[in-house]
């Protein structure tokens, strides 16, 4: 689809919204519009997709009180808003909108998470992305580097570029909008994801992508959606598969999970950013113990957050509950960089290899 097709939808749904509650005040309806709730309990398992979906619980937002109708209110500015940009071919940030709105008056946002979320209603009743809106995230997506070939559109033209041949060591960056991208061609046999910008470094220094034939993904941390995006065409238009490696804490469970189940944040797309055949491939909490590696207390906010894991649906396998439970009798975690207790080429040499091998994707 071409980004002028795109656009045209984007504007349609949106305008759509506002016609919507015309009609409904013609009909002497005050106005109003639903959304799924938003909880851990309202997410399902859809077998179809395989990714984790809301559910059918639903809240109904109608201007029958001041609160409700200011939220209606402040909608509609960011309707008009986001249609103007997109007549314009003007882009902003989820933060530059959150200014914006200081004209606004009554409209105005009293917090950037505010117009945040406000932005997430109007994907979920579009189902339009937002960056189908011209709007783009503070945080930007991370890099790729490795044995693709990439072609990008941007505003200047077309490139082209080898993702080892053709970019420094910090890879190449994932753009905003992934949908821009085509993949080429490859030499992979499977994509890592990795939390740390100190374990990306050490891949790429030991050679693992040339070894491996690895395409490395550096997730700087919770990774960005776009980057969550780039995942999942990696595996599906490629069939590549993928795998996790993570710090051993709940924190980083959670970036896993963000990258092969959704996010409670995003559940409204995890059909374009989840990436359900992704495994985990550490740090387990059995590699504390059977490699002895350097590790600290867990903290209270730690043993609540596994606690809290264990009540997820997302994490609702006899694999995630033996590791979480051994890691509560354990009170330990520890860091990917751990490993460098057995030298710097242990997590390349031994580990990885070892791992890859028992899971079947070497």
């Amino acid at each position: 689809m071409s980004r002028e097709e795109m656009d045209a939808i984007a504007k349609g749904r949106l305008v759509g919204i506002a016609r919507d509650w015309y009609d409904q005040m013609r009909d002497g309806i005050v106005p109003f519009v639903r959304l799924p709730t938003r909880t851990k309990q309202n997410i399902e398992y859809d077998d179809e997709s395989e990714v984790w979906k809301y559910g059918d619980k639903e809240s109904t937002r109608a201007a029958t009180t001041e609160k409700s109708a200011v939220h209606l209110l402040k909608m509609a500015y960011v309707i008009g808003f986001l249609k103007q940009q997109l007549v314009e071919n003007r882009s902003s940030t989820l933060r530059e909108l959150y200014y914006i709105s200081e004209g606004w008056k009554k409209a105005k946002f009293s917090a950037q998470d505010e117009s945040n979320l406000l932005v997430e209603d109007l994907e979920i009743i579009t189902d339009v992305q937002r960056e189908a809106f011209h709007l783009r995230p503070e945080e930007d997506g991370a890099s790729i580097f490795g044995p693709l070939r990439i072609r990008e559109t941007t505003r200047r033209g077309v490139r082209e570029m080898h993702c080892q041949e053709d970019v420094g060591e910090a890879g190449y960056p994932i753009p905003n909008n992934v949908d821009t991208l085509d993949f080429v061609d490859h030499d992979a046999k499977f994509v890592i994801a990795i939390e740390t910008g100190g374990m990306y470094a050490r891949l790429m220094e030991n050679g693992f992508d040339e070894e491996y034939g690895a395409i490395l993904v550096h997730l700087k941390g919770q990774p960005a959606r776009s980057t969550r995006r780039v995942l999942r065409r990696l595996n599906d238009s490629l069939d590549l598969p993928v795998v996790v490696f993570t710090d051993g804490d709940p924190w980083s469970y959670r970036i896993y999970a963000s990258v092969a189940y959704g996010s409670i944040k995003s559940a409204h797309m995890s059909e374009l950013l989840a990436t359900p055949q992704a495994q985990f491939i550490g740090v387990q909490p059995t590699d504390i113990s059977d490699y002895n590696l350097p590790a600290d207390h867990l903290t209270e906010q730690d043993t609540n957050a596994l606690k809290a894991e264990l009540t997820d649906p997302r994490f609702a396998t006899e694999y995630w509950r033996s590791q979480i439970n051994l890691q509560l009798e354990m009170k330990l975690k520890s860091e990917q960089q751990a490993f460098a207790s057995r030298g710097l080429d242990f997590v390349t040499k031994e580990y990885l290899p070892t791992r890859l091998s028992e899971m079947g994707v070497i």
